[in-house]
């Protein structure tokens, strides 16, 4: 976080504390030279191997936090905010920091709907994702200090994602908003898995398509196709960031 400058998510000061402890551990593990030299081995590798991804970079990153930066958690909090999403789905959760603005939204476009529409029937839920079991762990005890305001709004699915996303019980029949943090072979998969699902204007957001963006390039010649269903841009966040708004009835000009 910047200084003590909150979050400009609608929480209180426990999640406040909790979001600015856990931005601050992630930003300092992504500048450490261990990690800048891990990125960088990585390019070098595909470019010299064309090699995407590799077991041993799979366990380098087994601890690490893989956190989405603040002021993309800041966008994606105030867009779904906007949206009035409530049901989404985050592929790729990790130690579940982009979870916790995620689901203070849900919950909180829930609450909205309920005074509007004077009714006690309106779900949400932040459909979460986690292969590896010691992440999946922590992003829990994350979630229960945050407290019920996110712990009640999420369901964490842990496994290999192109299997527990096809899970049917406690899945909407039709998704607001889906993250994509994922390793870029699983980008493409996990969208056309999760394609059908997708009402009219849904937003998909992918994060890091600039800095790797030859990693995503069969993912992006999809999503930029308009012919797939998608009205894609790049949103010049660091490391580049995909907003792509669902719109498979579009007719072009």
């Amino acid at each position: 976080m910047n200084g003590d400058q909150p979050t400009l998510a609608i929480t209180g000061s426990r999640v406040q504390l909790l979001l600015r402890r856990l931005h601050s551990l992630s930003e300092a593990e992504e500048k450490s030279p261990s990690q800048r030299f891990f990125y960088l081995k990585r390019l070098i590798r595909f470019l010299l191997f064309g090699e995407i991804w590799s077991i041993s970079a799979e366990k380098h990153m087994q601890n690490k936090f893989a956190a989405l930066d603040e002021q993309k958690c800041q966008f994606i909090y105030l867009l779904a905010r906007s949206m009035g999403a409530r049901h989404v789905i985050e592929a790729g959760s990790s130690f579940g920091v982009s979870t916790i603005y995620l689901a203070l939204a849900v919950g909180q476009n829930v609450h909205q709907k309920k005074l509007d529409s004077a009714t006690a029937t309106v779900a949400g839920k932040v459909i979460a994702t986690e292969k590896e079991p010691a992440k999946a762990a922590k992003a829990r005890e994350y979630w229960k200090e945050a407290g019920a305001e996110v712990e009640d709004w999420i369901e964490l699915r842990e496994g290999d994602l192109l299997e527990t996303l096809k899970i049917e019980e406690g899945m909407p029949a039709k998704v607001d908003l889906v993250l994509l943090d994922i390793w870029t072979p699983l980008a493409l998969p996990t969208l056309k898995l999760v394609q059908p699902k997708l009402k009219e204007g849904s937003v998909i957001l992918t994060d890091n398509v600039g800095m790797a963006s030859f990693l995503y390039k069969d993912f992006l010649g999809y999503i930029r196709n308009p012919e797939n269903g998608f009205r894609s841009l790049k949103v010049p966040f660091s490391g580049g960031l995909e907003m792509s708004v669902y719109l498979p009835q579009a007719e072009e000009p």
